[in-house]
């Protein structure tokens, strides 16, 4: 019969060009991105529990974290070599913001740099020359910062059912509307923003006549409220209300009516960089929780010689460890041009649930003292919760794997 080894080469089928793929996967990081995580390590160490607490009680953008990122060059880490960036992939970046998360910072340090590693690449892919060497190198060096204006109060993620109306006069386009959960909007001077050039009743399709624009953010025509919410009080979230605001045409990225298309392209980095983000936060909640257990002495011994105790945190050790795998194959595939779609929603997914558990585990092992902020764990609670929520609902992810995946029917 030969060897199993020939018996399997004999049979095995030809591989698609994804498992083809996938099968070069390295479950080790190399070298280079070692070095990556280690340089982060050493800039976050710089801000510790205690700066990120202050910025939790009292708000205001973490200006010197973000300029000590931005000093480093590590704001275009995905960024174009030409335009001042590191011309790396998702999987590099994904690994910077984990270790960010990681070190304390979660969503507080995450998010005040976040725009920066994804929100350019419709830029990067559809925008002309012109607007990249204009755009790019700014956002890359950290003299401009950007918002994300594409979420509407009556919208939701029903993208295509903003009302935002942008309408061509002559060599500008007047913008009416209002959105909402835009973060950064008090510090940018910059912002992305989609709206309706074409009435959706004169469309084929819902998902033509968005247009996308990078243009100023001029505070004369956008009002900026900022939004009171339950954590990450470093980075803003507002609510916009833009009336007659003059975008210029030149400010438009790629054809008008494709914007929609145009966004697609950054959904799936976005969602890799939010799992890894929650397996930073996750891995900083279980270290509070698993060294808190080792030290607190209770009835002459350390909780953490309990199994009640420990049994949750390895649960939590486990979980988090599935979930970075599942992130990081996702930015693999993203990075060697695969269909990540599925890997990336999924990775989303797990990697928040996972991490809320552990943060969750990290306040009840702390008992009393998790409730207080001084242990920083109930911070950790309250800011992974945008992971679970945004940018895109579980619900919402789980709908898109059982449609796409397993091939079920549309539910909504």
């Amino acid at each position: 019969m030969g060897s199993i080894a020939q018996q399997l080469t004999t049979e095995q089928q030809p591989a698609t060009a994804q498992q083809q793929e996938l099968a070069t996967m390295d479950f080790e990081f190399s070298e280079e991105q070692l070095a990556i995580r280690h340089q982060i390590e050493r800039l976050c160490s710089r801000y510790d529990d205690q700066y990120w607490l202050e910025r939790d009680q009292h708000g205001g953008f973490p200006e010197d974290f973000y300029k000590t990122m931005a000093e480093g060059g590590w704001l275009g880490i995905a960024m174009p070599e030409e335009y001042g960036g590191g011309g790396l992939g998702i999987t590099e970046a994904a690994l910077m913001m984990q270790t960010i998360a990681e070190s304390g910072a979660c969503l507080s340090g995450c998010s005040a740099i976040h725009l920066n590693i994804f929100g350019p690449n419709c830029i990067v892919k559809f925008g002309n020359d012109k607007q990249k060497a204009a755009a790019l190198p700014p956002l890359i060096d950290g003299t401009s910062k950007a918002c994300f204006a594409v979420t509407e109060p009556d919208a939701g993620l029903n993208t295509t059912a903003i009302t935002t109306r942008a309408e061509r006069k002559g060599d500008h386009y007047l913008v009416n509307g209002t959105k909402v959960w835009t973060s950064t909007a008090q510090v940018a001077d910059k912002m992305l923003l989609i709206a309706r050039t074409t009435p959706t009743h004169e469309c084929e399709k819902p998902t033509l006549g968005l247009s996308l624009f990078y243009t100023d953010l001029d505070r004369s025509r956008v009002e900026v409220r900022e939004i009171g919410k339950m954590g990450r009080k470093a980075v803003d979230s507002n609510q916009l209300f833009i009336d007659k605001l003059e975008v210029p045409v030149e400010d438009l990225i790629g054809e008008e009516g494709r914007g929609f298309y145009y966004l697609l392209h950054g959904l799936n980095p976005e969602r890799v960089l939010v799992a890894a983000e929650a397996v930073g936060i996750g891995r900083a909640a279980l270290r509070k929780a698993t060294a808190y257990a080792r030290e607190r002495v209770v009835f002459g011994r350390p909780i953490g010689q309990n199994q009640a105790i420990q049994h949750p945190l390895a649960v939590n050790w486990a979980e988090l460890e599935a979930a970075e795998l599942l992130a990081f194959k996702a930015a693999t595939v993203y990075d060697r041009g695969g269909d990540a779609g599925a890997y990336a929603n999924a990775a989303k997914y797990i990697a928040a649930e996972a991490a809320f558990s552990a943060a969750t585990q990290a306040v009840m092992t702390h008992g009393g003292y998790g409730y207080a902020k001084e242990y920083h764990v109930e911070r950790y609670m309250r800011e992974v919760m945008i992971a679970r929520i945004a940018p895109v609902s579980p619900q919402l992810v789980l709908c898109y794997l059982a449609e796409r995946v397993l091939g079920l029917p549309k539910s909504y």
